[in-house]
C-alpha cells in the first residue's frame, strides 16, 4: 500500500462523520424554510379571519367536518347560557407586567350551551392563580342568556412536557373541548372553542382577548444559519482534506 492510498483510507471515517453532519445540518434548514411557510400560511390566516365584523359559527350538522386550517380564528359572535358548574380551569401563562414575567394562573373554559342544544366550549379568559375558586371572584359567572363575540380556536395540542389532566379534581392542562366535556358527560360539544374577546366580564374577571395574533416569524434568519454552518462544515473539512493528502509521508508503507 502507497503512502497516499494509506491516507486517503484515513479520510474515510472523518468523511463519513461529515456527511452526517452535513445531512443533519441540511435537513435542519430544510426544516426551518418548512416551518417559514407553514408560519406566513399561519399569519395569512389570522389577517384574513380575525378582524372585520363577527360572523356565525359553524353550525353543528357541520361539526363532524369542521377543520382547523379551513376556520380557525375567524371572529364569530355566539349566545347561549354558561354552564358554570362545568367550569374547567386550565392551568397556563398571560402577559404580565412591562417587565415581561408572565403570570401564572387559569384560563377558564365553559361550556355554554345553545339555544338549540348543543354547546360550545368557550376560553373566557385568565384569572390569577388566587382566583381560581368562583368564590373569590364574586359576580364572575353571569345567569341566563348572554352574547359574546371571540375568534374560533383549535384545541390545544399536547406535547410531552404536556402534564396529565386529572378530572377528578378539575385540574386541567390543556385546552381540550372533548375531554373536558367527557369528564362531565357532556354531549353535543363542538370540535373548537371560542376565545372569548376582551370585553369586560363582571368583577372584572377573568379577562378574555388574549389570544397571540402577532407572531414572531425567524425561520428564514434559523434556515440561513443552519445552511452557514453546513458551508462552513465543507470548507473546513475540505481545508482538512486537502492538508492531509498534501503532507509529507514519514515513510512508504507497503
Amino acid at each position: 500500500m502507497t503512502a497516499s492510498s494509506h491516507k486517503g483510507r484515513s479520510l474515510i471515517i472523518p468523511g463519513l462523520a461529515a456527511l452526517v453532519a452535513l445531512a443533519i445540518l441540511v435537513g435542519l434548514g430544510t426544516w426551518q424554510l418548512q416551518r417559514k411557510a407553514w408560519k406566513e400560511d399561519l399569519i395569512a390566516q389570522i389577517e384574513a379571519r380575525a378582524y372585520g365584523e363577527p360572523g356565525a359559527i359553524v353550525p353543528e350538522t357541520d361539526w363532524t367536518a369542521w377543520r382547523a386550517d379551513q376556520d380557525e380564528f375567524r371572529k364569530v359572535r355566539v349566545t347561549g347560557a354558561f354552564l358554570h358548574e362545568f367550569e374547567a380551569p386550565v392551568y397556563g401563562l398571560a402577559p404580565g407586567d412591562r417587565q415581561g414575567a408572565p403570570l401564572q394562573g387559569y384560563y377558564l373554559v365553559t361550556p355554554l350551551k345553545l339555544a338549540g342544544g348543543a354547546i360550545v366550549m368557550v376560553n373566557r379568559g385568565f384569572v390569577p392563580m388566587d382566583l381560581r375558586d368562583p368564590a373569590r371572584r364574586p359576580g364572575s359567572q353571569p345567569a341566563g342568556e348572554v352574547t359574546l363575540t371571540g375568534l374560533v380556536r383549535a384545541p390545544e395540542a399536547r406535547n410531552t412536557f404536556t402534564p396529565k389532566d386529572d378530572p377528578g379534581r378539575n385540574q386541567w392542562f390543556a385546552r381540550d373541548p372533548q375531554a373536558i366535556a367527557a369528564a362531565h358527560g357532556l354531549t353535543r360539544v363542538a370540535p373548537f372553542l371560542i376565545d372569548a374577546d376582551g370585553s369586560p366580564n363582571p368583577g372584572g374577571w377573568p379577562r378574555g382577548g388574549l389570544t397571540p395574533l402577532t407572531l414572531p416569524n425567524n425561520h428564514l434568519q434559523y434556515a440561513v444559519t443552519w445552511f452557514g454552518i453546513a458551508l462552513t462544515l465543507i470548507g473546513v473539512f475540505t481545508a482538512f482534506a486537502w492538508r492531509r493528502l498534501k503532507e509529507p509521508a514519514s515513510a512508504e508503507l507497503e
